[in-house]
């Protein structure tokens, strides 16, 4: 969905979703909860083609979760579990799943979607935790054995760097980006900020989501087309969003 104006702000209540327009960029806020839930990036993975759903999701939620990015859905499992969003990363390039992944998940998401997948062999399976990445860079926990870095680079097709936030190693959980900003849990220093906006490329910004939580990761559904967030966020937090995800 594409939408210009300048300097204004528009708000659609009665469905439950949000668009703006700030300095000719458009950005659409849709809230939503899974599983009768507010967490949504714990459960589902996205980029601009494909939202990763969990095997069993009602098809109608399913189709009405991809309209909302303009994706297709993919219903996967992740190492047998819903949890997709705590346990694989994927970005325009590539998909990194964790090496308790069955082959089955593997063979699926490489047929559906013809992207680059490969398996990281860590003891730490739940990947999206630990990694953050959007197409230009990754932030990686210094959790992720050194060895390993060269590995992401080349499936995801980034430049990475390895980094705690606010003192926490679950760098995934602290930090959610697409090509056009990006929002990082609130006790992030400056000195965090500038590195992981240098890599990714992109603007970032301190938030929260779902009224108040920091951990970020755990609320947003986002690529380059749209945005899903929890139900419990509230309208100053989509301000937030909005600023941070305007380009």
């Amino acid at each position: 969905m594409n939408f210009f104006s300048y300097n204004t702000v528009f708000v659609v209540f009665p469905l439950r979703s949000y668009r703006f327009g700030i300095n000719w960029i458009s950005l659409d806020i849709i809230k939503y909860d899974v599983y009768s839930g507010p967490n949504i990036g714990l459960y589902t993975a996205v980029n601009d083609k494909y939202v990763f759903i969990p095997n069993g999701y009602a098809k109608s939620k399913a189709k009405k979760l991809a309209d909302y990015l303009n994706v297709e859905p993919v219903f996967t499992s992740m190492a047998n579990t819903r949890l997709i969003g705590a346990m694989m990363v994927v970005n325009n390039n590539g998909v990194l799943i964790p090496h308790n992944a069955i082959p089955s998940e593997y063979e699926h998401i490489k047929k559906s979607t013809g992207l680059n997948i490969d398996v990281l062999d860590s003891k730490h399976n739940a990947l999206g935790n630990l990694i953050c990445a959007n197409d230009k860079g990754a932030v990686v926990s210094p959790m992720i054995p050194k060895e390993k870095i060269k590995q992401i680079e080349d499936t995801l097709g980034v430049e990475v760097i390895q980094k705690k936030v606010a003192g926490y190693h679950q760098i995934g959980v602290m930090v959610v980006a697409t090509m056009h900003g990006g929002v990082i849990h609130p006790e992030a220093d400056d000195d965090e900020i500038k590195s992981i906006a240098d890599v990714l490329g992109v603007n970032i910004e301190p938030a929260t989501i779902n009224g108040g939580i920091p951990y970020v990761h755990s609320g947003i559904l986002a690529n380059n087309h749209s945005m899903v967030v929890g139900g419990h966020t509230t309208g100053p937090e989509i301000m937030m969003l909005t600023r941070a995800f305007s380009g």
